[in-house]
């Protein structure tokens, strides 16, 4: 038996994928998907900021 044949065998690697030319319709999903993250962003920033979200519910009635 020589070196490696009774251990794992060394995977082959990937071969690369070719970069692609975007047309408009990818340009323009790619665009509208930065712009809903950076709205997510900003509205988790704002939720961190402020206190609960929503105040209604079932309210405790207060006697003991």
């Amino acid at each position: 038996m020589s070196g490696r044949q009774g251990g794992k065998a060394k995977p082959l690697k990937a071969p690369k994928k070719k970069s692609k030319e975007l047309d408009d319709e990818d340009a323009a999903f790619l665009e509208k998907k930065k712009a809903e993250a950076a709205a997510r962003k900003e509205m988790a920033a704002r939720a961190a900021k402020g206190g609960p979200l929503v105040g209604g519910g079932i309210k405790k009635s207060g006697k003991k």
